[in-house]
C-alpha cells in the first residue's frame, strides 16, 4: 500500500510495475487457459467460439488404446526415473554440501548441466550412445535419460535444504552410538525430506512432460503421453489433444500445490532447528 507521503514519481512507478506484472502474468497464463474450454467443446475443431458443452473428447481419450498406452508408458517411465533421480541427486547433494575438495565448483556445474544444455542435444547424444547398444527403442534408455534430466532439480532442492541443516544433530547421534547409516536414516533424512520430495516432484514433472528426448529414444510401443500429443498435432489435430492437455494442466496444478505445502513445511522445520 502507498503511504500518504509517496511522491508522484513513486506512485507512477508503483502502478507501472503492477500493470507490468499483470501483463506478464496474463501472457504466461492465457495460453494455458485458452486450451481448457476447447477440451469441453462439442465441435470437432480447436476453434472459438465453442459450439456447446461436451465430455466427448475425454471419453475418446480414456477409450482410446493409443492414448491409454501412452498414459501407461508415462506412468512407468516417470516414477522409475524419479526414483533414480531422487537417489542419485540426494547422495550428490549431500556429498557436494559437506565436502570441500578441489574442483567442487566444476563438479557442481557438471551435475546440473542437464538443466542448461539444450534438450535436443541431450536427445541426439543419448541416441548415439544407446543405439549401438541395442537400447535405442527401450524403456531402459528412456528411464535413464529422464533420470539424468531430473537429477539437477533434486540436487538444487536438497542442497538448499542442507544449507540450514544443523550438523550437530548428526554428531550427537554418533556420540550416542548411532552408525552413519542409522544417523542418516533417523536424523538427516527426516529433516531434509521436504527438499528431497520437492526435488522428486520436479523430476517427476520433468520426466512426465518431456517430449524431445522421447522422440529420439522411444519407439511406438514406448511412446509417452507428450509424444502421443506431439504425434497427434502432426497427424490429426483432434480436440482429444485438448483433453489430454487439460489433464496435464490439472496434474501440474496439483504438483504446484504440493510443492507449496512442502515449502511451508520445510520453513517450519528450519525454524524449529
Amino acid at each position: 500500500m502507498l503511504n500518504p507521503y509517496t511522491s508522484p514519481i513513486e506512485r507512477i512507478w508503483y502502478y507501472a510495475l503492477r500493470i507490468l506484472c499483470t501483463l506478464v502474468l496474463l501472457f504466461l497464463v492465457l495460453p494455458v487457459l485458452v486450451i481448457v474450454p476447447l477440451s469441453f467443446n462439442s465441435g470437432s475443431f480447436l476453434v472459438y467460439p465453442l459450439q456447446g458443452f461436451s465430455l466427448q473428447w475425454y471419453q475418446d481419450f480414456f477409450n482410446s488404446a493409443e492414448w491409454m498406452r501412452a498414459l501407461k508408458n508415462s506412468m512407468i517411465v516417470a516414477p522409475a526415473a524419479t526414483l533414480l533421480a531422487m537417489g542419485f541427486g540426494t547422495l550428490a547433494a549431500i556429498g557436494l554440501t559437506r565436502g570441500n575438495f578441489p574442483g567442487k565448483a566444476l563438479v557442481m556445474a557438471l551435475v546440473i548441466s542437464p538443466m542448461v544444455v539444450p534438450v535436443v542435444i541431450v536427445g541426439v547424444a543419448s541416441y548415439l550412445f544407446f543405439a549401438p547398444l541395442g537400447l535405442g527403442n527401450s524403456y531402459t534408455s528412456l528411464i535413464l535419460v529422464h533420470a539424468v534430466l531430473g537429477v539437477p532439480f533434486v540436487i538444487i532442492t536438497v542442497s538448499a535444504t542442507l544449507q540450514g541443516f544443523n550438523h550437530n544433530l548428526v554428531r550427537a547421534a554418533a556420540s550416542l552410538g548411532a552408525s552413519p547409516l542409522t544417523a542418516f536414516r533417523r536424523v538427516t533424512l527426516p529433516l531434509i525430506a521436504p527438499g528431497v520430495i520437492s526435488g522428486a516432484l520436479f523430476a517427476f514433472a520433468t520426466s512426465f512432460d518431456e517430449v524431445v528426448v522421447t522422440l529420439f529414444l522411444a519407439g511406438p510401443e514406448q511412446a509417452t503421453l507428450p509424444r502421443q500429443m506431439f504425434s497427434g498435432i502432426r497427424e490429426n489435430l483432434s480436440p482429444t489433444i485438448a483433453a489430454a492437455a487439460t489433464l496435464l494442466i490439472g496434474f501440474s496444478v496439483v504438483l504446484l500445490l504440493v510443492l507449496e505445502w512442502l515449502r511451508g513445511r520445510s520453513e517450519k522445520l528450519r525454524t524449529a532447528q
